[in-house]
């Protein structure tokens, strides 16, 4: 491999937003350039919480969308492989393969597991939750990707990869990487209630694909400083929602500085504050919603990406898992049944 390779990606589960862009997505655009990148539509992954036939009749929707979202923030399926999870079947037997390498305490220590479960209101923790880093362990060592980027929630997944990655290593052979994870500048956009990082779960989130009228609206809504109930009164920036925002989306630097000053000294009232926000955010969102607009009259155009970025996976899955398999000796055991069992039906055949 000439360039080092990245893996990443997102559950087909709707549309992406703000959230999505600061803890990922920029990075993904940025580095398309230096690394050989393969992004991931995670269908298996969202069956961990979500999966009934309606959930899973919107698989090919929402994969739709997704696409759309990448391609209007600058990912070039030129440069980068956009693939459906589901239909790399090798992904199965590596999961299966990494299973036999990691304990259940060592799972049971990954804090994201159980608030995906609290997010998906589940009194008790499926299996294949538990074990969702797994699967997202074959789904990185899968390409043998080098550098994975991540939201701040997702970096112990990273840290048992690497674990799993060494111990099959150690075991066989040495065939994968240990992959870094590459935290985004914002590593969690807290949502525009305040109480939680932004989520489309749990209706706090900016939509990269929201219209102008839409991120006035929530905008508007916004959580502040609750103990600031008028103008005149000097309220905290710091861990402030409109604040945050200002800081990750607004360039006028001088601008924000002036509207933190006047804020803290009780000079500028919430309402101010929040349209040149959504100035801001709308400015920035303008050319990602012009982009999108452009492709997705493009019928057509999003199928052929997915199919084509999933065939190469598919290539580059057959190598991965062939050197597993030889690694570990099952390719030996099932070529010497094989030839046993032609020798046997010529040396028949000969005698009868």
């Amino acid at each position: 491999m000439d360039k080092k390779r990245i893996l990443t990606g997102d559950r087909p589960t709707g549309k992406l937003h703000l959230g999505h862009y600061v803890g990922s997505l920029k990075n993904r655009v940025e580095l398309q350039d230096k690394y050989d990148c393969f992004f991931i539509i995670a269908d298996l992954h969202m069956l961990t919480t979500k999966p009934t036939k309606e959930d899973i009749e919107s698989i090919a929707v929402n994969s739709r969308e997704l696409v759309l979202d990448y391609l209007a923030c600058g990912i070039d399926p030129s440069k980068s492989v956009i693939y459906l999870q589901s239909a790399v079947h090798e992904v199965y037997e590596m999961n299966l393969f990494f299973e036999m390498l990691v304990t259940v305490p060592r799972l049971q220590r990954i804090p994201s597991i159980k608030d995906m479960a609290k997010s998906a209101n589940l009194s008790e923790l499926p299996f294949g939750l538990l074990g969702y880093p797994i699967l997202q362990t074959a789904d990185i060592l899968m390409p043998r990707a080098n550098l994975v980027p991540v939201g701040k929630d997702n970096e112990s997944h990273i840290e048992l990869t690497r674990e799993i990655a060494k111990r099959f290593n150690t075991l066989y052979e040495e065939i994968f990487p240990l992959p870094d994870s590459l935290i985004g500048d914002v590593p969690s956009l807290i949502g525009t209630d305040g109480s939680a990082k932004m989520s489309k779960s749990l209706g706090n989130a900016i939509m990269l694909s929201d219209t102008a009228k839409e991120v006035e609206k929530k905008v508007a809504g916004m959580y502040t400083d609750p103990a600031r109930v008028r103008a005149d009164i000097p309220g905290k920036v710091e861990g402030n929602p409109v604040f945050i925002y200002h800081d990750a989306f607004n360039p006028n630097l001088e601008e924000v500085a002036d509207l933190k000053a006047r804020y803290t000294q009780g000079k500028v009232g919430d309402v101010e504050v929040k349209q040149k926000l959504a100035k801001a955010l709308n400015s920035f969102l303008d050319p990602i919603r012009d982009k999108r607009s452009g492709y997705e009259a493009q019928k057509g155009l999003v199928e052929e990406i997915l199919f084509d970025g999933t065939m190469r996976m598919r290539e580059e899955a057959a190598i991965t898992l062939n050197l597993m398999k030889k690694a570990m000796g099952l390719a030996g055991a099932w070529k010497k049944i094989a030839r046993k069992a032609e020798e046997y039906k010529k040396s028949k055949a000969k005698n009868s």
